[in-house]
């Protein structure tokens, strides 16, 4: 039974004719853990680099963040605003308030910020979520300064329709709810996620906000 800092892993050979060699054994942990925790979060793992690439009705944007420790994670995200139709680079800094492991689940809850390198805008907010393997649900809530102030929020919740072992493509199938003070609408629609290896693509769509990717 090895603890991380993000999971348990149970390792048992009891049932095993021939033991590989500790030295496999350990290059292959150590391999398990650099992918564990490398689902699309705020926060990777110690020294992990993540790039990530968003597009919805609001902004499309390419952010990388780099994580010193699992505890917390800076990064850049340059973006082009969709809603006041100009282009801007935020330095975003998230640090993980809480995690809590148990043998089937996991929660984490988030601080998150970001301030503009060319203007006075700013945003700060939390972010959280609860998942075994076969059940999700999370939410995000932010306040953006901008030159109108507003927010915004969603909730997200998901179940896996077949559980995939290690190294498998996993899919997830979501419902998700988001609101923003400047459209005042709230709007629901289905999400599909796929998972595999340290890719991950998540897919939602409706006719009042196109594309959610």
């Amino acid at each position: 039974r090895v603890r991380s800092n993000n999971y348990t892993l149970y390792l048992n050979y009891k049932y095993c004719d021939k033991i590989p060699p500790m030295g496999i054994i350990v290059k292959i942990f150590f391999l398990f853990l650099l992918t564990l925790d490398t689902e699309a979060r705020p926060i990777s793992y110690s020294g992990g680099h993540t790039v990530m690439h968003f597009n919805d009705n609001m902004k499309e944007s390419i952010y990388y963040h780099y994580s010193p420790s699992f505890k917390y994670s800076v990064g850049v995200e340059k973006f082009d605003d969709k809603i006041f139709d100009r282009s801007d680079t935020n330095l975003r800094f998230t640090y993980l308030v809480n995690r809590k492991n148990t043998k089937n689940s996991q929660r984490n809850f988030y601080f998150q910020s970001a301030v503009s390198t060319k203007n006075k805008n700013y945003i700060y907010g939390v972010h959280g979520d609860w998942e075994t393997r076969r059940y999700f649900i999370g939410f995000d809530y932010k306040e953006v300064k901008n030159i109108i102030d507003y927010k915004n929020k969603h909730i997200q919740l998901g179940f896996a329709p077949y559980l995939g072992t290690y190294g498998d493509l996993h899919t997830w199938l979501m419902l998700k709810t988001k609101k923003n003070s400047l459209r005042k609408k709230q709007i629901t629609y289905t999400v599909i996620k796929f998972f595999k290896g340290n890719v991950l693509l998540e897919l939602g769509y409706d006719k009042k906000t196109d594309w959610d990717i």
